[in-house]
């Protein structure tokens, strides 16, 4: 599994703002600078820019077309926050956070990433979080619990 002081990966995801997909290479999307990879972060951009960060990238196994819809659902447009698709699982094969758990393997088919919280310097990994448990491999079983709380982003903050 991805840990701190592992390089970002160089795979290829897809913008999240487009259709058709434009394909990227995500590092040079990233372009060396200070971002989090993490959903759930709009509220807190203000705290987050404070702390040198310069944009949080929030992906999960699917399409640009889905990814695209959740963006504009979630009223992104002007935020620091961008949505990227990794439709083959290629981003989140390489930072090895495949959600393997019979559970959600069983109800979605394809496999999924785990919930997880990454900040990047320079592209190198310096904070890795990981919500996952023994019986709650998404990390979601209690939104409040201790298990969701490693990737949200009060931890992060306190971390950065």
């Amino acid at each position: 599994m991805v840990a701190v002081g592992d390089p970002l990966p160089d795979v290829t995801v897809h913008r999240g703002d487009a259709w058709p997909a434009i394909p990227v290479k995500l590092r040079e999307l990233v372009g060396g600078r200070k971002v989090v990879i993490v959903p759930g972060y709009i509220a807190a951009e203000k705290e987050l820019r404070s702390k040198g960060i310069e944009k949080v990238f929030v992906f999960c196994v699917n399409d640009a077309a889905v990814m695209g819809a959740w963006a504009k659902d979630q009223g992104i447009e002007g935020t620091i926050v961008e949505f990227i698709a990794d439709p083959h699982g290629e981003l989140t094969k390489a930072l090895d956070v495949a959600m393997t758990h019979p559970g959600p393997m069983s109800l979605f088919g394809v496999q999924r990433s785990k919930r997880v919280a990454l900040v990047y310097e320079n592209d190198v990994a310096k904070i890795v979080e990981v919500s996952e448990g023994p019986d709650d491999p998404a990390g979601d079983a209690d939104p409040t619990g201790p298990i969701t709380a490693k990737t949200l982003v009060a931890n992060i903050l306190a971390q950065l």
